[in-house]
């Protein structure tokens, strides 16, 4: 039997919030096979599950699920338990589950929550053009002056037309993580799972750029479903390869030629369609030892290309370079200031004595540590990836003391 892992991280409302000492449970076909409590910084330890062979993910086929699903429920103290059905785990892939409880309401009902099928394996509608909608009356079209990656997307949880449907704003980096793992297959070559993160990241950013939905009389920037946009699986499982390749290339994104834009890139599971990139046809190319940029220029055409965007300026400081165990500077300072201030949601990192500004070995420490807690890679160095998941946590650990105080 394969074994997979998972890994669950459990706040109160908020990632700036996690939660110790709570209760997780594994069920399987509903009979408990593990329990255990999460650390202080919210994290259960790594837990190992049966699941069935990675081949069944790497060919094109339906009649054997590639992946294992479980059941998760998690109880603490004051909190609403709260169970996702449908975690997925695949063949030696480390699976994320981000739970976030509420506070308990008067009846302190259960809250229950459904990871759908990943769209490879699901069966879904079919995709609908309307790039050929008429623009609602009175509503003059807008376009961004610039590519910009924003801190929050909006995220319509339903169909354009569905009124009652909610609205979600999610992080930027968090929906993509979320949409490259609800449509392709974490176990795919890493130049596979990078081409297609950034056909995502484009499809995104060209429906920000455009303003496409608020052209429209709408008042939210993308719609969760894969018949007019991307999958978008409210509380789904993040696998491990995806989030470390969304994190080291967020800001990426194709363009065509001389146009400004960033490429609406339109993919399918399986495709011969002009324009269109081919999910598995993308997995093939991997195999082959075929890079991003060749995946993409395959499907999109020689003139596609990888331009970077720019960043919201909502974080308090900007990145200028790596720093190191050995680095001396303000932006070590600043760095160690960071993390001591996150030290006082994540007790579980290191806090480092006496900031001077100097990279020691225990700023190394609190940065690797810092690494583990967000699934990045534990190199304890400082490049633009952990900087930005630095100050990310900062400004919500940040944004929370405010709201209390």
């Amino acid at each position: 039997m394969a074994k997979g892992f998972l890994k669950v991280n459990v706040y109160s409302d908020t990632i700036a919030n996690p939660v110790k000492n709570a209760t997780v449970t594994i069920l399987k076909d509903g009979q408990e096979i593990f329990k255990t409590l999460t650390d202080e910084n919210g994290q259960t330890p790594l837990i190992t599950l049966d699941t069935v062979s990675k081949s069944y993910s790497e060919t094109n086929q339906h009649t054997v699920r590639p992946y294992e699903t479980y059941d998760v429920f998690v109880e603490a103290l004051g909190l609403t338990p709260t169970r996702i059905d449908g975690v997925q785990i695949f063949d030696n892939i480390t699976s994320i589950q981000n739970i976030y409880l509420t506070s308990l309401d008067d009846q302190e009902k259960e809250e229950i929550k459904d990871i759908t099928p990943n769209t490879l394996w699901g069966d879904y509608p079919p995709y609908i053009d309307s790039s050929s909608e008429n623009l609602n009356e009175g509503i003059a079209p807008v376009v961004l002056s610039r590519v910009v990656v924003p801190k929050e997307i909006i995220v319509h949880d339903g169909t354009p037309s569905n009124n009652n449907a909610p609205n979600y704003k999610v992080p930027f980096i968090d929906y993509v993580k979320n949409v490259a793992s609800s449509e392709i297959y974490s176990t795919w070559p890493k130049e596979t799972i990078k081409a297609n993160v950034l056909a995502i990241i484009s499809f995104a950013l060209n429906r920000i750029y455009t303003e496409w939905y608020r052209n429209r009389g709408y008042d939210f920037t993308i719609t969760s479903t894969s018949s007019y946009d991307q999958k978008y699986t409210r509380g789904g499982t993040i696998f491990e390869p995806i989030s470390r390749i969304v994190d080291e290339i967020f800001q990426d994104y194709i363009r065509i030629g001389i146009r400004l834009e960033p490429l609406l890139a339109h993919y399918r599971s399986e495709t011969s369609e002009k324009g269109y990139l081919s999910q598995w046809g993308s997995k093939e190319l991997g195999d082959k030892g075929y890079n991003a940029l060749q995946i993409l220029r395959t499907y999109y055409g020689n003139d596609a290309n990888i331009y970077q965007a720019l960043v919201s300026d909502t974080y308090p400081y900007s990145f200028t370079s790596t720093l190191k165990e050995g680095d001396c500077s303000l932006d070590v300072y600043i760095l160690q200031n960071s993390l001591n201030y996150i030290h006082g949601s994540y007790p579980g990192i290191p806090l480092i004595k006496n900031p001077t500004g100097y990279f020691n070995s225990d700023t190394t420490k609190a940065v690797r540590t810092f690494q583990n807690v967000f699934s990045l890679e534990e190199t304890g160095k400082v490049d633009y990836q952990t900087w930005y998941k630095i100050s990310y946590i900062l400004t919500a650990v940040k944004e929370l003391t405010e709201s209390i105080y």
